[in-house]
């Protein structure tokens, strides 16, 4: 709770009349049927996450680098049923164009709108050479704001070393 909340505080102060985004990430675990972990679970991790941060003044909620729609569909369901901040979920996906879990974009964007997001999108994993084609899918099906942070391609170590394929000029 601590750290949720002194999060949101140094936010806060850092960015003055500017919004604080209270940002969550994937579990770590996967859910029931790939993993363990069950729905109601995931649920209880989230609700917790975004009561304090809710609490402690976040602006909006950001649930991202989601891989598996059940677990955005949990981190969602928590976010809607307790606060009543805005909500943008993204997803990452691979170069085959579907999550980690196979969801492809169109049924992210349907599943994700339908739970009445404020915004939708894609972020991670990809560059943005490959990414393109996904968010072109993801423009062409969505009702609703639209969010794009691709990576600077898939990191690789070399030497000890985390390198990224795209240049800072690309």
């Amino acid at each position: 709770k601590e750290i949720i909340t002194e999060g949101v505080n140094l936010a806060r102060k850092a960015a003055g009349e500017k919004y604080v985004a209270l940002d969550i990430g994937p579990i770590g675990q996967l859910l029931e049927p790939y993993g363990t972990l069950s729905f109601e679970n995931a649920y209880s991790l989230f609700a917790e996450q975004i009561k304090i941060g809710a609490g402690a003044g976040a602006d909006l909620i950001l649930i991202e680098t989601m891989s598996d729609l059940h677990e955005a569909k949990a981190a969602i369901l928590a976010a809607k049923e307790n606060s009543s901040l805005p909500v943008i979920c993204t997803m990452t996906f691979q170069s085959d164009g579907r999550t980690l879990t196979g969801t492809d974009v169109i049924t992210m964007v349907n599943v994700l709108q339908g739970l009445n997001i404020d915004a939708v999108g894609i972020n991670c994993s990809l560059g943005p050479k490959e990414t393109l084609p996904l968010v072109n899918l993801l423009l062409q099906y969505s009702k609703i704001p639209v969010i794009v942070q691709p990576n600077a391609g898939l990191p690789k170590v070399h030497l000890g070393e985390t390198i990224f394929s795209v240049s800072a000029d690309e």
